[in-house]
This record gives structure tokens, C-alpha cells and sequence, in this order.
């Protein structure tokens, strides 16, 4: 099932789950304890019960409050709705894998001034697996998202992104690697500030868990820029096309490298705006993959 997290006025906290499409059901409503996705998750991994198991157990002992998702589904502040979809959980780290898809890499070796390097990670047993965001970075749903004040040609990167807890695939959600193309172009040793900074990165609008995504390596991802209300790019890949999967980039990434729980890892992507296209501020990005539902932000300068 998809798990959302939502805010009231108020600034309190609840955890919902969708039970059918488009309903949301509050299991903070009956249970106060449970806020937060990683408390199911410690549940599940203590009493050796799935997520969605324990969660329906939760439904089964009281009434839990019943929220349209569509009403959910915008900014609170615009709108004088009591809830505010807000990022589905707080990851700790997050880390991302680059590379992943063809078109990728030969996108990386027109921008670059040092083509070889990445078609020879694309062929390597090793991926290229790097440090993306802390938690403050990284934003969620209709939160903004930023562009580097010193970059010339800037791009969203949609993924598809799993959750780690001790070490093992938990669950999945999108994510968007905000990227400075001219800056990891001009040098490949840039990728640090071309990939990490202020708003650097977005996840939502849910966690997913591993039973309701039948084949993490076949969903379709899609992705939209618009200026002034126009669609300006759009592209579409599956993630069948990537040349890793999400289990050989997760056992890479723990290798002699212990990631806290929750650490959040996004898996690289192939759809890039042509050249001419830079992200300015005021664009709104919005990336939809199958099962997961819809990742939507505001551009701004940082």
C-alpha cells in the first residue's frame, strides 16, 4: 500500500495509508504513536509482520478518519484545506546512483569534457554511487527546489528511489537529483557541487511498499517542465531500460558503508532536456511514475 504524511494547521503530524485509490485513511487518528512510516517499519521488522499487515491491524481496531487524497493534493496555504501533503518521511541521508541508463550516459559524455570516464562506469562492475542530500536539503511535495545561483544549465533528473532500513529494501518513492549540468561538464571533479546544494532534492508524494511495486525494474517514469502555465519538455522512459538494479546499487552502496535507516537512494535517470533547455526560476517540474503517483515542485535560485 502507499503511505502519505500530512500536516494540519497546527503544524501536527499524521500517517496515512491509501486502502483504495484516491482514499486516504488517517492511522494516526486511531493509534497517536504512529506518525511516521519508520514506525511501522521497526513494528514489522520486531514482529515479523509486513507493513501493510500491521497497518490493516490498525484499521481493524478503530474508525480511522477518511481523507480524499485530492484534497490533499495542493499547497494548504493556497487553498484553506485542513491538510497539507508533506514529504512521506524524513531520510537521514540521501544517496544517489548515476549512469544507471544508456541515455545517460552518453547525455554525460556530450556535457563533459572527459567523455571516457563515463562509459567506462556505465561498463564497470562498480557503480558510481555518491552522496546526494541531508535530510535538510532534500525537500517534498510542492516544496520548491533549487537551481545553483553560479550554474548556466541546470536540469531535473526524475527517479525512481528506494528506502533502506538495516540494510535492506524497504520501500520506494520518487525522487528529483536536481543537477547543475554545466558545472559537472566543466569538471567531473565538480560533481559534488553540481549535485549538492541548497534544495538540491525533492521525494514523494508516498512511500510505497515492496508488495504494492510488482517489478521495480519495469515502471514507467514520466516528466513535465512548464513555464507560464506552457509545456515547455517532456519525456518519458521505464525503468526496465536501467542497466542496474535497485538490489545490486543497494548491496554496492552498504558495502563497508553503514547508511542509518531510512537512507534514501535514488537510482538514476534517462530522460534529460535537450541542451537549449535550462531550468529557470518560477518552472514547475513534474515527475509521475507508475504506482507511485506524482512528484510536483516549484523552481527556485538558491
Amino acid at each position: 500500500m502507499r503511505y502519505y504524511r500530512l500536516m494540519n494547521v497546527e503544524g501536527a503530524i499524521c500517517l496515512c495509508v491509501e486502502t483504495e485509490n484516491g482514499l486516504l485513511k488517517n492511522l494516526t487518528s486511531i493509534n497517536t504513536d504512529v506518525t511516521d512510516i519508520s514506525d511501522l517499519i521497526k513494528a514489522s521488522k520486531i514482529s515479523q509482520i509486513t507493513i501493510d499487515d500491521l497497518a490493516l491491524k490498525i484499521l481493524d481496531s478503530g474508525n480511522a478518519e477518511n481523507i480524499p487524497l485530492v484534497e490533499v493534493d495542493v499547497e494548504i496555504q493556497n487553498s484553506g484545506i485542513e491538510w497539507e501533503l508533506i514529504r512521506p518521511f524524513d531520510p537521514p541521508e540521501v544517496w544517489a546512483a548515476g549512469v544507471t541508463y544508456k541515455n545517460s550516459e552518453m547525455e554525460r559524455r556530450r556535457e563533459s569534457d572527459t567523455p571516457d570516464i563515463y562509459t567506462k562506469v556505465y561498463n564497470a562492475d562498480r557503480p558510481e554511487v555518491f552522496f546526494k542530500s541531508t535530510s535538510e536539503r532534500c525537500m517534498g511535495p510542492f516544496d520548491d527546489v533549487g537551481i545553483r545561483s553560479d550554474s548556466s544549465w541546470d536540469a531535473p533528473e526524475p527517479e525512481l528511489a528506494f528506502v533502506i532500513f538495516e540494510n535492506e529494501i524497504v520501500g520506494y518513492t520518487i525522487g528529483n537529483d536536481m543537477s547543475s549540468r554545466s558545472i559537472e561538464g566543466e569538471n567531473p571533479l565538480y560533481l559534488p557541487q553540481a549535485k549538492m546544494y541548497n534544495n538540491s532534492c525533492s521525494i514523494g508524494p508516498c512511500f510505497a511498499t515492496p508488495e504494492t511495486i510488482p517489478d521495480p525494474q519495469n515502471l514507467d517514469v514520466h516528466c513535465s517542465i512548464f513555464r507560464n502555465n506552457a509545456e515547455i519538455f517532456t519525456g518519458s522512459t521505464s525503468t526496465s531500460e536501467m542497466a542496474r538494479s535497485c538490489q545490486e546499487i543497494c548491496e554496492w552502496l552498504t558495502q563497508s558503508n553503514s547508511v542509518p535507516n531510512m537512507t534514501t537512494v535514488l537510482t538514476g535517470t534517462s530522460i534529460v532536456p535537450p541542451p537549449e533547455i535550462t531550468l529557470e526560476e518560477g518552472d514547475q517540474v513534474i515527475i509521475n511514475i507508475e504506482h507511485l503517483g506524482k512528484l510536483e515542485n516549484l523552481v527556485i535560485e538558491v
